[in-house]
This record gives structure tokens, sequence and C-alpha cells, in this order.
């Protein structure tokens, strides 16, 4: 793997099919993930937790976050952190949702399939 890259070199998909619309780009390396993504308006990541670190960044339209008890509606320049197996979710609001996806890598967990990746196997 060299180090550079386009997000139009990358591969497109669904980040969570299971609790996600977000879709885009996604660059995985030894300990982090990073991702474009983007959110269709009206449409959410359902509330869930994992053992990743999370950082979101929004870059155009805004959301409403969920963390843990606290909510709150971000736009354009805003960032929001999401510590490890604290439940979170997001609602894109009524334009589309672009961020940069920033997430640990957690060794064993399918971030894709959002389940150990032992459990994938039964």
């Amino acid at each position: 793997m060299g180090a550079f890259f386009k997000w139009t070199d990358l591969e497109a998909d669904l980040i969570t099919p299971k609790y996600s619309t977000a879709f885009g780009p996604n660059l995985k390396v030894e300990t982090m993930e990073v991702g474009l993504f983007t959110y269709p308006a009206n449409t959410q990541a359902k509330e869930h937790a994992h053992p990743n670190e999370q950082v979101m960044v929004v870059l155009k339209g805004r959301g409403k976050w969920k963390i843990g008890d606290e909510e709150k509606i971000l736009g354009p320049g805003e960032l929001v952190y999401m510590k490890p197996g604290v439940p979170h979710s997001l609602q894109a609001l009524d334009e589309e949702l672009q961020i940069i996806n920033c997430k640990s890598v957690v060794p064993g967990w399918s971030v894709k399939f959002a389940c150990w990746e032992k459990d994938l196997q039964k």
C-alpha cells in the first residue's frame, strides 16, 4: 500500500448497512480508518455502540447527533467525538450531509457488519 490516495480511487460502499445510510469511500490502514461519507437528507445512523473511538467532521449540510445523553445539531466546520462503547446516533437534517469519518481500528471488530469477526463465522 502506498502513502498517497485519492477519494475517487477508493471503492465507495455503505459503511455499516445494518444501521447507517452513510455511503462513500473509506481507507483502512493499520490503526485507523478514514472515510468520506454522505448521508442523504432525512436519513440516519440508528443508535448503536462499538469498541472504536470515532471522530466525525461535518463538511456540508447539518446533522443532529445524540452521544449518550447529549444532543447537538452540527454544521460545516464542526466536529464530534464518540468514545468507545458509548451509544450514539445521527440524523441528517433537510439536506445531504457530508462528513469525514475517522475510526480507530479494533482488531477482530468488523465495522462493515457491526460485530466481532469470529461471530461472522457462526
